[in-house]
């Protein structure tokens, strides 16, 4: 649901009044906040805010393409594990792309090696014409 215009974006004080005494003295610092919640304002354009994310501070500069989001957008909570144990999809991927699955009939390639050079061959006499005929 989306806020009501007449309230404006919601930003913390603690937090606002950081932002304004940085701007005053146009000093350029990293601020810790825990405040997730907040809302990004022009205000704070430039500057460097380190989010909490639950165990550590995630520096976040700020650009004019994050006005209207949240701080807590920019400092991801969870962490993604690839499940190593997974035997099934390891064989998929070792098969190329566009290679037959396992037990699929193979197709005669025509990209072989050539073979090694024969021998010269004496060419056979013509054989005899058949009596009788």
């Amino acid at each position: 649901m989306a806020r009501s215009i007449k309230k404006g974006p919601f930003v913390d004080d603690h937090l606002r009044r950081k932002i304004e005494a940085l701007n005053e003295t146009r000093e350029k610092r990293v601020l810790k906040t825990w405040s997730r919640r907040s809302t990004i304002t022009p205000e704070m354009v430039g500057h460097t805010i380190a989010v909490h994310n639950g165990r550590k501070f995630i520096p976040v500069f700020v650009t004019e393409n994050m006005v209207g989001h949240k701080l807590g957008e920019f400092a991801p909570t969870r962490t993604f594990y690839v499940h190593s144990g997974d035997r099934k999809g390891e064989a998929k991927e070792t098969v190329p792309a566009g290679a037959p699955a396992a037990g699929a009939p193979q197709a005669p390639t025509a990209a072989k090696a050539p073979a090694a050079p024969k021998a010269p061959t004496v060419p056979k006499a013509p054989a005899a014409p058949k009596a009788g005929a």
